[in-house]
């Protein structure tokens, strides 16, 4: 087997449509928007590719996608082989046993078990009053950073994401108290992935996250066929509120820091493209 840099978006779409869920993310970075910030390494055989691992650019620090479900191995021999083309720090999400391909020569610091989840039954969404919730608008900037710095600091929140039209709020008194919006969106390719989903503190356990996403959901349906979330594995209430939606946990994977023994690493800032 050899690895390879990959640059056919066609010959990448077919492996990727293997596992649409699980590569919805790698699917989403075909468009041409996000297109530009990608690097995509393959280990191939005479049949063609095995695995594929992707680069992606556009957030700092550069963060490295290799989901896998074939046992044999073969994604651990491809971050082994591309290693040498990496950047010296990066974020990654990696499904199980990847990190090994780290273990010499590079700090590790986990962030933890994620859940990659799936929305396979829509109809969930039938029964959610979502009366009160507006559809955000770039004018509504300054309030929603306001609402994350209150209460998801560290966020992957870029202003660009509010022109896509798909970041869905509630107010009380005035006030955001809650929202939904998306991680990445491809009409194109259509796929979508939810993110940047909260609640103020003091409004929590009342449902809202679920009416916000359920009208996020509601409003991608028609342009896309398949919606997808990472969610932390310790995070409860999150799952429950996805699971009332109609999504299922589709695979396992962890989310860490790697970088080179002498390039201190950090925690990642917020995403400069999604």
């Amino acid at each position: 087997m050899r690895t390879v840099c990959l640059h056919d978006k066609d010959e990448l779409e077919v492996f990727l449509r293997r596992n649409t869920f699980l590569h919805l993310y790698e699917i989403g970075d075909l468009d041409d928007f996000f297109w530009p910030y990608t690097c995509w390494y393959a280990l191939k055989d005479d049949d063609g590719i095995r695995e594929v691992a992707l680069l992606y650019l556009g957030l700092n620090p550069p963060t490295l996608l290799a989901f896998t479900r074939d046992p044999s191995g073969a994604m651990g021999e491809l971050l082994r082989s591309s290693r040498h083309l990496l950047p010296a720090r990066f974020y990654a999400h990696l499904s199980e046993g990847g990190v090994s391909a780290f273990k010499d020569g590079y700090q590790v610091r986990s962030h933890g078990a994620h859940y990659k989840m799936a929305l396979t039954n829509p109809s969930g969404l039938d029964g959610i009053d979502t009366s009160e919730v507006v559809q955000l608008a770039p004018s509504d900037e300054e309030e929603l950073n306001g609402l994350y710095e209150l209460s998801y600091p560290g966020n992957w929140f870029n202003p660009y994401m509010l022109r896509t039209g798909c970041y869905y709020g509630i107010r009380r008194h005035q006030q955001l108290v809650s929202v939904a919006g998306i991680h990445v969106l491809s009409l194109r390719y259509r796929v979508a992935a939810l993110g940047n989903v909260t609640t103020r503190p003091e409004f929590r356990g009342q449902g809202l996250a679920t009416t916000v996403c359920a009208a996020l959901c509601r409003a991608l349906l028609p342009t896309v066929d398949h919606i997808g979330v990472n969610v932390k594995a310790d995070n409860s209430s999150a799952i429950a509120c996805y699971e009332v939606l109609g999504f299922e946990r589709i695979a396992s994977y962890s989310e860490c820091d790697i970088g080179l023994r002498n390039a201190p690493i950090e925690s990642p800032a917020c995403g400069q493209m999604r």
